[in-house]
């Protein structure tokens, strides 16, 4: 196992506002630095499409394409991986909205497989509002911070989730039999069960990690409130799997005219306390809870450097600019504790003296990037 991950190189073409783009890049902080819509965040969303996922914008596939390019995208990139070094590559089909992936140069059955090589968690502006939004951005936030202890979470997620859609068409048009919905059901049962147990056990060591955060950022409380949550933290395993089952039988009439499913994961929240202030985190003014969302992100990247030997690769973007002199130096303080390989972006590089001499420094301009020659 490496002592980080990192990628190494980084190649972009036809992705956002870029024809093409090329980084080579250390195992350290990397700062990208530039004025708005010069393609700082495309290059985190770049680096961010080499993981599970739709990215740190959930954007369509075809919606990364660049608007002129007449071409799909593509990233390709060298990654110090868990697994040592690995080349990792994805893009749009060119006929559909289908995403590619390959590992070294081996197409791969499903980006679900990315995850066997590389955690990447990010923070984005649009983000300060995940304790104020629908639960379901919350569900994806902690699913993330899953991937890095267990790389198999993204497949039963995609399983789970097809089950589920597939079963709402059948009860919708009315074409399918109780062998066939059973067939559906029992897939999510199967997976949902074992989704929810990641879940559980994931928030009960983050939750631990939270509230012994120091420094100036909060320690928090982290929970997981959910029907099939509730069931493992009562019932043994195979009972929560019987009643879960059952629920889905009999619900059958309610979820035909309703859609989806009345219980199950995809219906869970995380729950989030502001220790210091005993209130839930959508309560707390908007500093607070960027503060608190920060502290949760730091507390995981410890947890899974202790653990697994390697902090996630982290995608700040627009962070720094947002916190007092005194966080700000504690977020460097820990990155570079962390020995993490974190991306930053910033209008205004002085927010960054805290980094000077310790990250690779870049310019973003009109969608050109070059290394800064002090960095």
């Amino acid at each position: 196992m490496v002592a980080n991950l990192a990628v190494r190189k980084l190649m972009v073409s036809n992705f956002r506002n870029y024809v093409s783009a090329r980084m080579e890049i250390a195992t350290g902080p990397v700062v990208l630095t530039g004025d708005n819509g010069a393609g700082k965040t495309n290059l985190l969303e770049a680096v961010s499409m080499l993981a599970p996922g739709r990215g740190l914008r959930r954007a369509k596939t075809s919606d990364l394409d660049r608007l002129d390019g007449g071409q799909p995208w593509a990233v390709a990139a060298t990654v110090d991986s868990l697994y040592g070094e690995v080349d990792l590559g994805t893009g749009r089909d060119r006929d559909s909205e289908r995403r590619l992936v390959k590992i070294n140069g081996a197409s791969a059955r499903s980006q679900a497989a990315l995850a066997e090589y590389v955690n990447i968690v990010w923070l984005t502006p649009q983000m300060d509002g995940l304790f104020l939004e629908g639960s379901g951005a919350r569900r994806r936030f902690l699913d993330r911070l899953i991937y890095g202890f267990d790389a198999a979470h993204a497949g039963r997620l995609n399983a789970y989730e097809k089950a589920l859609r597939d079963r709402a068409r059948l009860l919708k048009t009315g074409q399918g039999d109780d062998a066939w919905l059973g067939a559906l059901e029992t897939q999510m049962v199967e997976r949902g069960i074992a989704i929810a147990a990641a879940r559980r056990d994931m928030v009960a060591r983050l939750d631990l990690a939270c509230k012994a955060a120091a420094g100036p950022f909060p320690g928090a409380s982290v929970a997981v409130e959910g029907q099939v949550e509730d069931w493992l933290g009562t019932l043994p395993a195979v009972e929560a799997e019987d009643r879960f089952a059952t629920t889905l039988i009999s619900g059958r009439s309610k979820d035909r005219d309703h859609g989806g499913a009345s219980v199950g994961p995809h219906k869970s929240d995380m729950a989030v306390t502001h220790l210091g202030k005993s209130m839930p985190a959508h309560l707390c003014s908007t500093g607070e809870q960027k503060a608190v969302l920060i502290a949760i992100v730091l507390a995981h990247a410890k947890l899974q450097a202790a653990e697994k030997g390697a902090p996630p690769i982290l995608l700040l973007d627009e962070v720094a600019a947002h916190l007092d002199p005194e966080r700000r130096e504690a977020l460097y303080g820990t990155l570079l504790g962390l020995n993490s390989q974190s991306w930053l972006t910033g209008t205004d590089v002085e927010i960054f003296d805290g980094l000077s001499g310790k990250a690779r420094f870049f310019k973003v301009k009109e969608a050109d990037v070059r290394p800064m020659a002090d960095s």
